[in-house]
């Protein structure tokens, strides 16, 4: 049944890593793999192919803990390929609710993080708004225009899969930064292999490097990293705060007019201003719905 569950938490990460956001470390983070998942990582080094000469493939295997990483990640890319669509057509027909979901996410996993603290002090609460100011920053930061070309995919790659595993900060928003998030969701979508196959492998370039610095972090600065993580997704919920005015647009590598930038208002001026409807119910039981899940999550990982 544990092999179940590791699955279906890969799904929960791969379905927060589609979305600009929100991150799947966030996930592994409050079902409680996060530790297991980083180490298992930082296990895939050079010496692994010492134990594997002397000890045989099955002792290596057992050393990165293969059958748990297989789970995850088969979790995680079943739910990227099943759900690219389902995501794409959600922010596309139904943004409100879609980014309501996602803040309650976050609002519940900020509770959860601030949990994990043994001991406060004032360098706790500086590093949570060190981290907060950060990731604001970002999230306000003009997006690129990059050239989907293989090296920069490559590049994006890297730089995205370190996103990923940090609770709080979303590869796919740093994707959204670099101007790859609209060329990558769409070779998940149409199973372009050789744009995923490049994607992959700077994933896995930027995955082996940074989850030793990562992990040696935790183990010295654990407190100090987790307020600073955590700082890190209150400040992206500027970003995905479901009521937006577009300002300014800009035209992608595709030839579609996407925002550019954009403001955020209340639900009440929302209607006003855009002659939309705000869908303040909708967006009220989308986010508790969210809330309820990673409670839920909360509930499996204590049993």
């Amino acid at each position: 049944m544990s092999k179940v569950f590791t699955f279906l938490k890969g799904m929960a990460m791969g379905a927060a890593d589609v979305v600009p956001g929100v991150s799947g470390g966030t996930i592994a983070f409050i079902t409680g793999i996060y530790d297991t998942l980083l180490e298992s990582i930082r296990r895939v080094n050079p010496s692994l192919i010492g134990i594997w000469r002397q000890q045989g493939f099955k002792a290596a295997f057992e050393h990165i803990n293969g059958t748990f990483l297989i789970l995850l990640l088969s979790g995680i890319l079943t739910s990227i390929f099943t759900l690219a669509r389902l995501i794409t057509w959600m922010l596309h027909t139904h943004p409100i609710p879609l980014w309501s979901f996602f803040f309650g996410l976050i609002i519940v996993s900020v509770n959860h993080m601030f949990k994990q603290i043994e001991f406060w002090k004032v360098s706790r609460f500086v590093s949570v708004a060190a981290g907060a100011f950060f990731a604001y920053g970002i999230t306000v930061l003009h997006p690129l225009n990059l050239e989907p070309t293989s090296f920069n995919i490559l590049i994006a790659g890297s730089i995205a899969i370190c996103a990923m595993i940090l609770p709080g900060i979303s590869g796919s928003f740093i994707l959204l930064l670099l101007g790859m998030y609209g060329p990558i969701l769409a070779a998940a979508k149409s199973l372009d292999i050789f744009t995923l196959a490049i994607f992959a492998s700077g994933c896995v370039i930027g995955l082996l490097t940074f989850s030793h610095l990562l992990s040696w972090v935790l183990r010295h600065y654990r407190d100090i990293a987790l307020t600073f993580l955590t700082g890190l997704m209150i400040g992206t919920l500027s970003k995905i705060w479901p009521w937006k005015e577009t300002l300014t647009w800009r035209t992608n590598s595709s030839g579609v007019q996407v925002p550019l930038v954009e403001q955020n208002l209340s639900p009440f001026s929302f209607e006003q201003i855009t002659g939309q409807p705000a869908l303040l119910g909708y967006a009220v039981v989308a986010m508790l719905m969210g809330i309820g899940i990673v409670w839920g999550l909360e509930k499996i990982a204590d049993k």
